[in-house]
């Protein structure tokens, strides 16, 4: 004989409690009807059955011959998650006037392999369920649903693990870890309450990209809410106890306490307003709206009060601003913000800095930059114009120390046009006069024209540390661009040095500040004053005048790896005279027997020379540096750097062509510090 029954409530609040209680009656229905004999087969087919807490649908209850029983749902949603497919079968069943029972049962859930051992007792008379789950492993689901529509149940040592293995939006997180509570639901007139209180133990979750994982995780959990009109009002409560998480840039520790409440039906979830407690933070609050349909954050709102940022610096900020070198960043003051989003995006911002600084240290060698203390206020909301105004108390790049200046600025959605900066530096200034960014596709670009008023030479080099040097540094750069990690110029800086100038065009500067900074340009200078040089180096003394062009220059992490210099003397007519030392260090520079003197019996008796021309070329490329002179290879295979001229005169010849850059700059460096001998042929 075959029974079947089609029950459904198309409404939750009014289902609450009535379907279970409709499902009970069903099956008592079916037991009333006669049951014929044990080889017969009774069929129960249910299109629905909720509860504010559960929903399931598709059901089929079927008993077989020999006392088993198999019961199939298609569709069920517990709270806010949904499964498909359920399968029970039940070894031993029974069907009387008083209760319905399944015992050596096994549950399948969804495509999992593994089934569950499960106990079911339905009393007919009371109209109360109850039900056990064992997965054999330790974890023990023990569940009672009384005939008012209550809910209890207990929960003992529940792997995550498994419970990922039902749900597959948690598969992903391959989550892991032991829950252990109790679950309390109790029906008020047409509404309900629920309470969810439990401890997570040696929790962990990680994703295939390793961009978020945690391990070792304990924490204590406790949920209320309570059902009306379709809808939870509810409020939690989370401590984070041990354990520690990344979630990329982001690693954090445990500590935080979580306080939040807010509303959750089927189409969304609100968290109207929730507060978290961290360290170095007074307050920080937000609120949220959450599309569950398409699982998307509709608005939020954040806001962050008297944050110590000596404290969240190197933890929140030092990861987005510097990824590599984040521990090279280090922060004082204090920062206050407010911020919102909707749909996803940014739409206000407003934040304060108290005395606030940032500075960036170079690894072992104390530090390389630092700005502040700056205070100002930056006001923004999207489709408004406002405008922000900071006070920069200075800052400093290496030795070299720059004045205060006042940073203003216009905001007009995703555009920022600055106010003519003026920032000084020792006796002059820099100045950034134009400078408007703008944020297209996520990033932000923008351009600009940089002006460096006249500095001297010799408090520039003696604050950088460097020999000191004689003139005025100047600079334009009217064509500044501004990309995502990178700097580039349009057109030509040009910086007066050496009684000449020296004129860089294609500059592009690539992660400036990370492990793999990268600068290209093509230089050129011109007519350079020999005796400021050489003076200023130590190099000897030289009278005269020399172009140089750099061309291909390419520098890895500020280290020269490519370029292809030449040398000459410039045009016109001048003094040309070169001492002693000179030569000998030019020579020194070309190795042991780097030089050849035409007049080698004069070389010890007089202190300078004259000479005609200066040519020399080093093409570098891969650690070597392929060198050559004025007019190609001799015959004796060496070329000609100084061809002299005038009474008395000299040649210097270099003879080893292949040099590694390295040992060329050991030999600039020594023949600087020392007055290096030279071999006379």
């Amino acid at each position: 004989m075959t029974a079947i029954s089609r029950l459904a409530c198309s409404r939750p609040e009014r289902s609450l409690g009535c379907c279970v209680g409709h499902w009970l009656g069903a099956a008592l229905l079916l037991f009333v009807l006669p049951l014929a004999s044990a080889q017969d087969a009774v069929s129960l087919r249910v299109d629905r059955i909720s509860h504010p807490l559960i929903l399931l649908e598709e059901l089929r209850l079927d008993f077989v011959a020999g006392g088993g029983a198999r019961l199939s749902i298609e569709r069920a949603r517990f709270g806010g998650q949904r499964l498909r497919r359920l399968r029970l079968e039940c070894g031993i069943a029974s069907l009387s006037a008083e209760h319905v029972s399944c015992r050596d049962g096994r549950l399948w859930v969804g495509g999992a392999r593994r089934a569950l051992e499960l106990e079911l007792r339905v009393d007919l008379v009371r109209r109360t369920v109850d039900v056990a789950i064992d997965d054999g492993g330790g974890i023990r689901l023990r569940a009672s649903l009384g005939s008012d529509g209550s809910l209890t149940a207990q929960v003992g040592r529940l792997d995550l693990g498994v419970v990922a293995a039902w749900l597959p939006a948690l598969q992903v997180w391959q989550a892991g870890g032991v829950f252990s509570g109790e679950l309390r639901f109790r029906k008020i007139a047409s509404s309900g309450q629920f309470t969810l209180r439990g401890e997570l133990a040696d929790g962990r979750f990680g994703t295939a990209d390793g961009l978020r994982a945690a391990e070792k995780l304990v924490a204590n959990v406790a949920i209320a809410a309570r059902f009306h009109e379709g809808a939870w009002s509810w409020s939690a409560d989370a401590e984070w106890r041990a354990g520690a998480a990344y979630w990329h840039p982001f690693y954090i520790e445990a500590g935080p306490v979580l306080r939040a409440e807010g509303r959750l039906d089927d189409r969304r979830l609100e968290v109207a307003l929730a507060s978290l407690a961290v360290e170095g933070v007074r307050q920080l609050a937000f609120s949220a709206r959450v599309d569950l349909a398409e699982f998307k954050l509709r608005s939020a709102a954040l806001s962050l009060a008297d944050a110590d940022l000596a404290v969240i610096g190197p933890r929140w900020l030092a990861p987005s601003l510097a990824p590599a070198d984040g521990e090279r960043l280090h922060f004082s003051g204090s920062l206050s913000a407010g911020l919102r989003f909707d749909e996803g995006m940014l739409t206000g911002l407003d934040l304060v800095l108290d005395a606030a600084t940032l500075g960036l240290a170079e690894r072992d060698r104390g530090e390389l930059l630092h700005f502040g203390p700056v205070s100002g206020h930056l006001p923004w909301q999207r489709g408004c114009r406002s405008q922000a105004h900071f006070d920069v108390d200075g800052g400093r790049w290496q030795g070299l120390a720059l004045g205060a200046f006042v940073l203003g600025l216009r905001l007009d959605d995703d555009q920022l046009q600055f106010d003519r900066i003026r920032i000084p530096v020792l006796d002059g200034a820099l100045e950034l006069d134009g400078l408007k960014l703008r944020r297209d596709a996520g990033a932000w670009e923008g351009s600009g024209a940089v002006v460096l008023e006249p500095i001297s030479m010799s408090q520039l080099t003696a604050a950088l540390g460097l020999p000191e040097m004689r003139g005025v540094l100047a600079a334009s750069m009217p064509g500044l661009r501004l990309r995502p990690g990178e700097i580039a110029l349009d057109g030509a800086l040009v910086i007066s040095v050496f009684g000449g100038y020296l004129q860089a065009t294609g500059l592009r500067v690539r992660e400036a500040f990370g492990v793999a900074s990268h600068l290209s340009a093509d230089v050129e200078l011109r007519h350079l004053d020999l005796g400021l040089l050489t003076e200023t180096f130590s190099f000897g003394n030289m009278t005269g005048y020399i172009d140089a062009d750099i061309r291909g220059l390419e520098l890895a992490n500020w280290q020269p790896v490519r370029f292809d210099a030449r040398i000459a003397s410039s045009a016109g007519s001048y003094p040309r005279r070169i001492s002693q030392r000179a030569v000998q260090n030019i020579g020194a520079l070309g190795g042991t027997g780097g030089m050849t003197a035409l007049q080698r019996g004069l070389f010890g008796l007089f202190d300078t020379f004259g000479y005609s021309e200066i040519g020399f070329r080093c093409v570098l490329d891969r650690d070597v540096c392929l060198m050559d002179g004025i007019d190609g290879q001799r015959a004796d295979g060496g070329f000609v750097i100084v061809r002299g001229g005038g009474v008395p005169a000299l040649d210097v010849i270099g003879y080893n062509r292949h040099v590694a850059w390295r040992e060329l700059i050991a030999r600039l460096r020594r023949v600087l510090a020392e007055n290096v001998a030279p071999v006379v042929r």
